[in-house]
């Protein structure tokens, strides 16, 4: 049981839900966090009360917070509750995010902008705010959430962009801090077909449509929200301790290139 005290971003729904879950399960003190409203090309939604009941039907215990995570006066007020709660804040998993398709021409620039504001200025705020914390500690963690995308996808061309920003931004990061002992790794959800919030919004709530010709993984079946839990859960965890910098695929081939799978 790890004990440390973990703020999760986007941690009320989908893949977060998961990592929520997941993390406290293994005996983290999470702090997770998110918006009960419909964002840009998401289901996500009145999240918190289905999973405070499911925390509690499974005998584990959060916080669960509503906060924006582009707004700095948000991110401030859900570390000063981590810090105020639990004494100290040890990990920071960026998880929230938001993924409408579109090019450069039929995305607005309202919408530009809210997608940077969330997929990337949402982490730089979050981590702005931990840093203190963790180099006045001696050493902290973070784990941020990209994408395949992140190296260019069809019809994703401001997502494309927002995620290779949290690629570089965590490679820089891991960087800058290396001597504060904070680590900084990114896991990336693989091989399509997981159900989160931005997969439905981006289908219409159509499950089927959601997981209709993913690549899968070599286990035979998509990936899992469960699947990234694990994978960030390792990262945050001791037998990790010597590993920055580093990008995880979870379910796919690395940067999710690599030969569709063929029927046999």
């Amino acid at each position: 049981m790890s004990g440390l005290v973990t703020i999760v971003t986007g941690g009320t729904f989908g893949i977060g839900r998961a990592i929520t879950l997941g993390l406290a399960e293994r005996g983290h003190r999470v702090v997770a966090f998110g918006l009960e409203a419909p964002q840009p090309s998401s289901l996500a939604a009145d999240a918190i009360p289905s999973l405070r009941v499911e925390l509690a039907d499974r005998g584990l215990d959060a916080d669960l917070l509503e906060a924006d995570v582009a707004v700095a006066a948000d991110v401030e007020r859900v570390v000063a509750h981590t810090v105020e709660r639990h004494g100290r804040v040890d990990a920071l998993v960026n998880n929230a995010a938001i993924g409408p398709l579109g090019t450069v021409l039929d995305t607005d620039e309202a919408l530009f902008d809210r997608i940077i504001a969330v997929n990337l200025k949402g982490p730089y705020l979050t981590s702005r705010a931990v840093l203190a914390h963790f180099r006045a500690q001696g050493g902290g963690r973070i784990v941020n959430v990209g994408s395949g995308a992140g190296w260019g996808k069809h019809n994703m061309a401001v997502y494309s962009a927002s995620k290779a920003g949290v690629h570089g931004l965590t490679m820089a990061m891991a960087y800058d801090h290396f001597a504060d002992n904070v680590r900084v790794n990114m896991v990336i959800p693989g091989g399509g077909g997981i159900i989160s919030g931005m997969s439905l919004g981006r289908t219409g709530g159509d499950v089927v449509a959601a997981t209709a010709n993913a690549v899968g993984t070599a286990a035979g079946r998509a990936a899992t929200g469960d699947d990234i839990a694990r994978a960030v859960a390792f990262l945050l965890s001791e037998d990790a301790e010597v590993i920055s910098g580093t990008v995880i695929d979870v379910g796919c081939f690395s940067h999710q290139g690599g030969p569709l799978r063929v029927a046999r």
